[in-house]
């Protein structure tokens, strides 16, 4: 039998879940016409599917909580119910797709089956279509969701298909299986654990090194417990929707770098940091405060040249940094340079390795309590957490789906708690594009937060002419 345990974190989204806070990702891609026939993209799909077996497995929840779910074969696996197919109304413009994605992204994902589904969307304007990937956060975290987009999709417009291998799903686990399963793995882990802290003896020093930067990092994080002004962009949510966009490129970016410094990821938040400033200022509300914003960061290993390196997984390994967006600062420079001094500083002080380190320690928890726990924890962080700002770096060259180039492609992330707002940066192939999740009944004005965003740029590129 093929049973694969979630991890603490990957579990966590799915206790975290509920009727107003969905936990799926999502991409939407935009492609070059002429549409390809939908059975053309339906046999794409299937003829990939093999090379990443979470596509075609369930989660299974163990009896009575004693252990974290676990993936297991669909034994029903129908393709052609992940894979749909839609048409945009007339003119089938940009306005007209944002709105037909809040309103797929509104839906929760099916528990009884596999967890993603992927929407093919015809009628846009200027004979172009559209894919909508729509996969849940505990089968993958941003950075490896890259990997699986690159993996289903082609690297050339004439690239062979491989044939469907045959497909025989796994006997499905009984429940006393899964609780033998779950009550061996409690009695075995401490034993792991043990086994490991005594080998680590052979590493004193880097052991060492890490209890302190874990401990910086809890002592930084320690400072969240200050709440933030009470502001519109905290709530309550519905289950409803809006979404938004934003673009510019890598190339205004790097202009922007050369002549105001900073990081790449620097440049991105405030052009961010401007959007909420005059969303505030719009709504009325004062700028003179504290803008928190939650960073997800990757925690996978890296080579040399700071790319991510594949481990033959896909589950998630995140974590978080917390900055503050100085919206207080209308100059644009001083804006990007109070942003560089406050990054470095959060590199420094570990915050992301205290938030992984914490993460992992929750394996030692109970499901049960693991649950209200995740929770709790989301609840009380949000509360002194007003957005979340998260950036994945894609491939920098083109992709293709049955044939036809992908020209552009943004990113979805999911609300949660009290937070109303959210937006994820995704680059790819010269351009760098913010997809922005907004609450359907308190984000009416989303356009003036992408429009701003856009303007934050353009501001600085300004300054380096």
């Amino acid at each position: 039998m093929s049973t694969d345990r979630l991890s603490p974190l990957d579990a966590s989204f799915l206790h975290i879940e509920d009727d107003v806070s969905h936990m799926h990702i999502a991409s939407v891609a935009i492609f070059e016409g002429p549409q390809p026939p939908f059975q053309d993209i339906v046999a794409m799909v299937d003829a990939k599917l093999g090379l990443v077996p979470r596509y075609r497995q369930v989660v299974k929840f163990v009896p009575l909580d004693l252990g974290r779910p676990v993936w297991v074969d669909d034994p029903h696996f129908n393709i052609e119910y992940h894979l749909r197919h839609t048409a945009l109304p007339t003119p089938g413009g940009e306005s007209e797709l944002r709105k037909l994605v809040g309103r797929v992204m509104s839906q929760q994902l099916d528990r009884s089956k596999s967890l993603w589904e992927i929407w093919v969307v015809e009628g846009l304007e200027d004979g172009r279509w559209a894919m909508l990937s729509k996969t849940h956060h505990a089968m993958v975290d941003g950075v490896a969701g890259t990997d699986l987009l690159a993996v289903i999709m082609d690297l050339s417009p004439d690239a062979s298909r491989p044939e469907v291998a045959p497909w025989h799903p796994q006997p499905t686990p009984s429940g006393a299986k899964l609780a033998a399963d779950a009550l061996t793995n409690v009695i075995r882990s401490p034993y792991e654990q043990l086994r490991a802290a005594r080998a680590s003896t052979r590493v004193v020093r880097q052991g060492a090194a890490y209890a302190k930067d874990v401990a910086s990092g809890v002592v930084a994080m320690a400072g969240l417990v200050r709440a933030t002004p009470v502001s519109s962009l905290n709530g309550p949510i519905g289950p409803h929707r809006r979404y938004g966009w934003a673009s510019t490129s890598v190339d205004d970016i790097k202009k922007i770098r050369k002549g105001l410094g900073g990081t790449f990821n620097d440049v991105v938040l405030a052009s961010i940091t401007n959007g909420f400033r005059e969303l505030l200022l719009s709504r009325g509300e004062d700028v003179d405060r504290v803008l928190r914003t939650l960073v997800p960061v990757s925690v996978r290993p890296r080579d040399v040249t700071g790319k991510a390196v594949g481990d033959g997984t896909f589950e998630n390994k995140v974590s978080a940094m917390f900055a503050e967006l100085p919206v207080n600062i209308d100059d644009p420079a001083e804006r990007l340079h109070a942003i560089t001094v406050q990054m470095d500083g959060l590199k420094d002080s570990k915050q992301a390795l205290a938030g992984e380190a914490l993460t992992s320690m929750s394996g030692f928890a109970p499901p049960m309590l693991l649950a209200m726990g995740m929770r709790l924890a989301t609840r009380s962080a949000q509360r002194n957490v007003n957005t979340v700002t998260t950036n994945v770096p894609g491939p920098q060259f083109p992709l293709y789906a049955a044939g036809r180039r992908m020209i552009r492609a943004f990113p979805y992330v999911p609300l949660g708690g009290q937070i109303r707002i959210g937006i994820a940066i995704f680059s790819y192939d010269g351009e760098v594009n913010f997809g922005i999740t907004g609450d359907y009944d308190t984000t009416e004005d989303l356009d003036v937060l992408s429009g701003a965003i856009e303007d934050g740029m353009t501001q600085m590129l300004k300054l380096c002419k």
